[in-house]
């Protein structure tokens, strides 16, 4: 998984599944970009679970806004307890959801 901190007044914590990373998805009229610059930013290399899992209980202390896309990710966010799966919506079968803590 990538994550990208873009710093604002308040963080916006990005998290994608690294074989999304740079693709499309379109439902309808909805579409998921899922942007390099956006959710990998400056980073070389993904991070591990764990390491992704310590970054959004330390982030949600802050009350960050939360960007994640991928299975992997979402279920990174759902074991932590920051979302719910009420919170998780879906393009093409793409979970991802947008979160303000």
């Amino acid at each position: 998984m990538f994550v990208n901190i873009i710093e604002s007044y308040r963080g916006v914590v990005a998290i994608a599944d690294k074989e999304l990373i740079g693709k499309q998805f379109f439902e309808g009229k909805k579409q998921l970009d899922i942007k390099e610059s956006f959710y990998k930013g400056e980073n070389e290399n993904p991070l591990l679970k764990e390491e992704v899992k310590e970054m959004m209980i330390d982030f949600a202390r802050e009350d960050a806004t939360f960007n994640i896309v991928g299975e992997n990710s979402i279920n990174c966010a759902l074991e932590v307890g920051i979302i719910t799966k009420e919170q998780v919506l879906k393009i093409d079968g793409i979970p991802y959801t947008l979160i303000l803590l």
